[in-house]
């Protein structure tokens, strides 16, 4: 066992090709694979990039995932909240025993079975966005055409917001994910969303129905004796912005990735069962929310031969374990037939993705739908012109030009 002194590495590193993880975090595997590394909260922490390790790390009941601890490592400068307005805390940053029991009490919302049950409204949402592509003039942005108001509409009318507050949501979001706005900027987005998820909330308690999730939470908690408005409005706001914002950019990433990798595109197009496949295999590739596999430690605990101590964070850096050779072979290929779901783009253990299923049904969809629908689609600039969000905490594109 080893105990690895700090060391000058800094998170987060770029993306210096846009399809590929950063450089650095191969030699970090090769060479340090468990280091030391600095944040921009001004932290430390422990970085790991090894499949196997962050899969372990993940999977320990010795780590939390409490977000309001000052020991949890932010990859983002820490945001301070009034002492008279705590944090909510919601099931990204729940440990045992709250989380098991808040998860299990959402968790069949997100079934297979009621997941297909919403697939043909997904469906007209892709279907209706296409139609209104093919009838406009071109070059088409697909990130406003598609990719960020089909995972708007699904999320929207599956906690039962009001698409009409799009415009307000996603500005929001798109604040609190950035890493080039300040930390007060950022709490002014977060308090904003979190005061509309409020009025939402108390809305839906003085007249509940089953239509959507947050009803039939409502419902579900009287029937339990167990009112909890503070839970339902972090729910909320967890699932409203995971909801929209990793799928959309997972959408434009996807499609621009098939465009540029035409042999595998022509594999799909010509068995559709080989999509779902070829979703994996974009998950794996970008593993674009990479700051959601940050703990810290709660005991002395080893992971892969070094000491990790009680209070020490750790940052599991999930783009690296999912380009890690002793996972994937040949892990910088793109191969939409390479089988690995063993991949810890959705995480892994307790925290697992919640709305996984949600997400590969959307992407099934887009895909199957765009593809079949405009089958001579291709990006209308250089692909080294596009807008990647080398600025966020969630990897994606900001603009993506399209025509046919």
């Amino acid at each position: 066992m080893t105990d690895v002194e700090e060391t000058t590495a800094t998170l987060p590193m770029a993306r210096t090709c846009p399809f590929s993880p950063p450089p650095e975090y191969q030699k970090l595997r090769e060479e340090s694979p468990i280091s030391r590394v600095g944040l921009p909260s001004g932290q430390t922490a422990w970085a790991l990039t090894r499949l196997d390790d962050i899969r372990e790390m993940l999977a320990s009941p010795h780590f939390s995932s409490d977000r309001q601890d000052p020991a949890f490592p932010m990859m983002v400068a820490r945001q301070i909240r009034r002492e008279d307005k705590p944090f909510r805390a919601s099931l990204i940053g729940m440990d045992p025993p709250e989380h098991g029991q808040a998860r299990r009490d959402v968790v069949g919302e997100f079934t297979v079975k009621r997941m297909k049950a919403l697939q043909p409204r997904i469906q007209q949402f892709v279907d209706e966005h296409i139609d209104a592509m093919l009838a406009g003039p071109k070059p088409v942005d697909l990130v406003k055409a598609l990719s960020l108001p089909v995972p708007s509409l699904v999320i929207c009318e599956l906690l039962g917001v009001p698409y009409s507050d799009h415009e307000f949501f996603q500005g929001c979001s798109s604040k609190m994910l950035s890493r080039e706005v300040s930390a007060e900027e950022r709490m002014a987005a977060f308090e904003k969303l979190e005061g509309y998820l409020e009025e939402l909330v108390a809305k839906k308690e003085a007249n509940a129905t089953e239509d959507d999730l947050l009803g039939r939470q409502i419902l579900k908690q009287r029937e339990a004796d167990k009112e909890d408005s503070d839970e339902l409005v972090g729910l909320a706001f967890l699932l409203l912005i995971a909801g929209h914002e990793t799928t959309a950019n997972m959408i434009s990433l996807g499609t621009v990735t098939l465009l540029e990798n035409p042999e595998q595109l022509a594999k799909i197009k010509a068995d559709p069962g080989k999509t779902l496949p070829a979703i994996e295999e974009l998950l794996r590739v970008f593993t674009i929310a990479e700051a959601a596999t940050s703990r810290f430690a709660t005991a002395d605990v080893e992971i892969g031969g070094t000491l990790i101590r009680a209070g020490e964070g750790v940052v599991g850096l999930s783009n690296a374990g999912n380009h890690d050779p002793d996972g994937f072979e040949n892990p910088d290929d793109f191969d939409i037939e390479r089988g690995a779901r063993h991949h810890v783009a959705f995480g892994f253990g307790a925290h697992q993705c919640l709305g996984q299923n949600l997400a590969r049904m959307e992407l099934q969809i887009v895909f199957d739908t765009l593809f079949s629908r405009i089958p001579g689609i291709r990006v209308a600039v250089p692909v080294d012109e596009l807008q990647f969000k080398h600025d966020s905490t969630i990897y994606g594109l900001h603009e993506l030009p399209v025509t046919w």
